[in-house]
């Protein structure tokens, strides 16, 4: 059945001419509807500017994953990607959507659960999603270690070259590394830019007071600073080698005197 024999028509007022039929554009509440009354759907989890409290606006869609169980056929998998201004539809089943990692982690951490025909399964494999592994956070942590200080290294000295546009793109570049790291080191994923204030004035990395890391972020991606970011390395060097990463940190040989802040720095 197609999407206007499933959802019907709606009439629409032409301008300056009588009610004519139209399809009705498939809306969140009639797909939340529909789906709930397949047996076949186990979960729905709203992610997106809907699932963070005072984030969505009149432009904002409804993001949805529809989680159906393994094995199962429906003609909700159709939909799969189907996107409009209001509605961002993803069909899953339980074990893809217990797999899913990467970019789409904070997104799902950070999920409203709608339905949970699973005993609590789709809600703890939600949660699951906001807690990385030790062994994960590790790898992240030692290669964002890696990229942040390759990324402030080439910023301070394209700023010292002369190559200041150079060392400005670089020094954003690096914040961006920064973040996954601090995060990492957290054993959290790192939100998206839309969601960064949001989520460490709910959720404040340890050790950290946010209003100073993200003036101090802004200091960065948008002069440059060369001595804020000689300052921010020195703090994160001491929580790096904390947390086990100092073989990173000592790969870079005698450039660390160029990436620390000292008397000499310029």
């Amino acid at each position: 059945m197609g999407l206007r024999g499933r959802f019907g028509m709606f009439p629409v007022r032409q301008s300056g001419g009588p009610h004519v039929p139209a399809p009705h554009p498939m809306s969140y509440e009639a797909l939340v509807a529909r789906a709930t009354d397949d047996p076949d759907v186990v979960g729905l989890v709203l992610k997106g500017s809907h699932a963070h409290l005072g984030m969505a606006t009149w432009y904002s869609d409804h993001d949805l994953y529809v989680v159906a169980a393994d094995g199962s056929e429906n003609d909700l998998t159709a939909l799969d990607g189907f996107r409009s201004a209001r509605l961002d539809l993803v069909v899953v089943t339980v074990t893809e959507f217990d797999r899913l990692d990467g970019w789409e982690r904070y997104a799902i951490a950070r999920a409203r659960v709608l339905l949970d025909r699973l005993g609590g399964r789709v809600t703890r494999m939600v949660a699951a999603k906001g807690r990385l592994g030790a062994a994960q956070a590790a790898r992240t942590a030692a290669a964002r270690l890696d990229a942040y200080a390759n990324s402030h290294y080439r910023s301070l000295k394209n700023a010292r070259d002369g190559h200041p546009l150079a060392a400005r793109l670089d020094a954003a570049d690096s914040v961006g590394f920064l973040l996954e790291l601090l995060f990492a080191l957290d054993r959290r994923p790192r939100p998206y830019n839309k969601y960064l204030a949001w989520e460490l004035d709910r959720f404040p990395l340890p050790g950290w007071d946010t209003r100073d890391l993200l003036a101090t972020r802004g200091r960065i991606t948008g002069a440059g600073d060369v001595g804020a970011q000689r300052k921010l390395f020195g703090r994160v060097e001491v929580l790096a080698r904390a947390a086990g990463h100092a073989a990173t940190l000592d790969a870079w040989g005698d450039d660390l005197e160029l990436m620390r802040l000292s008397e000499d720095s310029d």
